[in-house]
């Protein structure tokens, strides 16, 4: 029986996250492989090793999540709890992994800032800096490293439509954060062509995905959200294909390709109008 083995990065549990290992297993055994980069065949694939970091859940919520998953898709999952806020907590994490060999990385640990920068805390932002730039960057750095070592892997960095655009006033942080993953990303992808590596990078940028975080972060998005199910379908689809930016949904291509037909001083304050209808008049909320 072949093994895939998926490291998954993440700070809550959501719909997004659980339908990874299942569709990546159904999607791999179709194709053969990820872009002939795995190592071997998945013509016989029957199961993943998922990996799934979360900071805030007591031990028998984590262990009942690896449960679920092994009941619901015949899915082993083992969780290791690190706080990636914490570069000592990442570099454990690595140093745990260093003896695994990892397929695909899902690089999908992140959380946003939504209000006023005047009224903000800064503290919740220097926290959603570290994890999605610092903690992204050194797990993302440790996962190419170590593919180049094993010969093969898959990095898929998590990051947002909102990286593809040139600002966001009421989330200025959050969108500073995920441009930095793009341009990271492409960078790296870049390099890795040049090199004849066989490691593959990419980043996945979805715009709003209907999963209960939303609710939890009190914010009300101002485009329908697509399901946990298609930003998935279509994450795989762009890695099958080979893309470096993965932008699933037709809408949110033609609207990120839209933008760049206008001009930045207009754009701005369109922009400024669509973020503050995710307070709703509330006080500032984090979003993932």
């Amino acid at each position: 029986m072949l093994e895939i083995k998926i490291l998954i990065s993440d700070l809550d549990y959501d719909g997004v996250v659980e339908l990874a290992a299942p569709l990546a297993a159904e999607k791999l055994a179709q194709k053969g492989g990820l872009m002939g980069r795995l190592a071997c065949s998945v013509g016989g694939l029957k199961k993943l090793i998922y990996n799934k970091y979360l900071a805030g859940k007591t031990q028998d919520q984590r262990d009942q999540l690896a449960a679920e998953l092994l009941a619901k898709y015949n899915t082993f999952c083992r969780v290791l709890p690190a706080d990636l806020a914490r570069e000592s907590e990442c570099t454990r994490l690595c140093e745990e992994l260093a003896e695994e060999r990892i397929d695909i990385f899902i690089n999908n640990a992140g959380f946003g800032v939504c209000g006023s920068f005047l009224e903000t805390s800064t503290e919740a932002e220097l926290s959603m800096a570290k994890v999605n730039v610092l903690a992204m960057h050194q797990l993302c750095k440790f996962a190419v490293q170590k593919m180049q070592a094993q010969g093969f892997g898959t990095v898929l960095n998590v990051a947002s439509s909102a990286g593809l655009l040139p600002g966001g006033p009421y989330m200025a942080g959050y969108y500073a954060t995920k441009a930095y993953v793009v341009s990271l990303t492409r960078g790296i992808a870049e390099e890795l062509r040049e090199q004849h590596s066989p490691v593959y990078v990419c980043a996945l940028c979805p715009g709003p995905v209907d999963t209960e975080f939303n609710d939890r972060a009190g914010v009300v998005f101002a485009l329908k959200g697509i399901s946990p199910a298609l930003c998935v379908e279509e994450a795989m689809r762009g890695m099958l294909r080979g893309k470096t930016i993965i932008v699933p949904s037709a809408l949110m291509r033609a609207a990120t390709t839209a933008q760049h037909f206008v001009p930045t001083p207009l754009l701005m304050p369109i922009m400024a109008r669509q973020q503050k209808k995710k307070l709703g008049g509330s006080t500032p909320a984090q979003e993932h």
